[in-house]
């Protein structure tokens, strides 16, 4: 009985034991399960090469033409060809000023006189923009006839285009005749040129002072008068008249008596004149038939 009891106490001894040792263990770390899903060995593969922009990108709208950078106002004479040469890109309307001569009157207008001019100056790229061999057709009139039809006999400023009564007269011709018109209209702050073949719109101010302004425009101002004058209404030829003729001894007048005694020795001398040439006829016959 004791036996027992002792090996009973041995064996609750033992197994105290071994519970308060395995619960001084930390626990375990908790194990991974036995199939954890693997990452992809390789990423996903990035496209080669990114989406391409389209060939052409959009058309931005057109830039407004640059404005003309506007020359300081001379000090001394004012010399047209001097101020365009100063403010470059109108070589070849300084050419046609000077070989024409009309550069030459501008100057000794402008600078001794009073009068004042309004020039619109065609830029090198508005000639260049001509047939070619437009202005080498050209006569030497013609010539210029075409560059004094961009120059008016008086200063126009900006605001004082919409008082023009058209067509603006030019140096070209006389307007009131119908010679070389040129029409001028406004719509807002723009200006609109129009010479039957061309339109367009006054740039900006190129020089500026009290008797002369010289506006930039970028097509030549082509008049009817020369490059076609079939679409100018032709004007009606005057009807001719007959002249009176003069009266002489022999042509004098008669009275109404006289001409009724006129008129019948005119039929006599027909009605002679017809007896004779009726004989000759027969006679002529008579010997034809004798053979003779």
């Amino acid at each position: 009985m004791t036996k027992q009891v002792v090996s009973s106490l041995s064996i609750l001894l033992v197994f105290l034991f071994h519970c308060i040792t395995t619960s001084g263990q930390p626990a375990a770390a908790p194990t991974q399960p036995a199939n954890t899903p693997t990452q992809p060995a390789n990423p996903p593969v990035q496209p080669a090469n990114p989406p391409t922009q389209p060939a052409n990108p959009p058309v931005q709208p057109a830039k407004a033409p640059a404005q003309p950078a506007q020359v300081p106002v001379q000090k001394g004479p004012i010399d047209v060809t001097k101020i365009l040469e100063k403010a470059h890109g109108y070589s070849v309307f300084v050419r046609l000023l000077k070989s024409t001569g009309v550069a030459k009157q501008l100057y000794g207008q402008l600078n001794n006189s009073n009068i004042g001019f309004t020039i619109f100056a065609p830029t090198d790229s508005a000639f260049s923009n001509l047939k070619a061999g437009t202005i080498n057709s050209l006569s030497d009139l013609q010539k210029t006839q075409l560059i004094q039809f961009h120059i008016l006999n008086t200063v126009v400023t900006l605001s004082n285009f919409q008082t023009l009564s058209n067509p603006v007269p030019t140096e070209a011709g006389d307007v009131s005749a119908g010679a070389f018109p040129l029409n001028i209209t406004t719509a807002g702050n723009q200006v609109n040129i129009s010479t039957g073949l061309v339109n367009t719109t006054l740039g900006g101010t190129v020089y500026s002072d009290d008797q002369l302004i010289i506006y930039q425009v970028t097509k030549v101002l082509l008049p009817l008068d020369i490059f076609s004058p079939k679409a100018k209404k032709v004007a009606a030829a005057p009807t001719p008249t007959l002249s009176k003729p003069k009266t002489t001894k022999e042509d004098a007048p008669v009275s109404p008596s006289g001409a009724a005694k006129v008129d019948e020795a005119a039929a006599v001398s027909l009605s002679r004149h017809g007896m004779i040439e009726s004989v000759g006829v027969a006679v002529v016959a008579f010997f034809v038939m004798k053979g003779i």
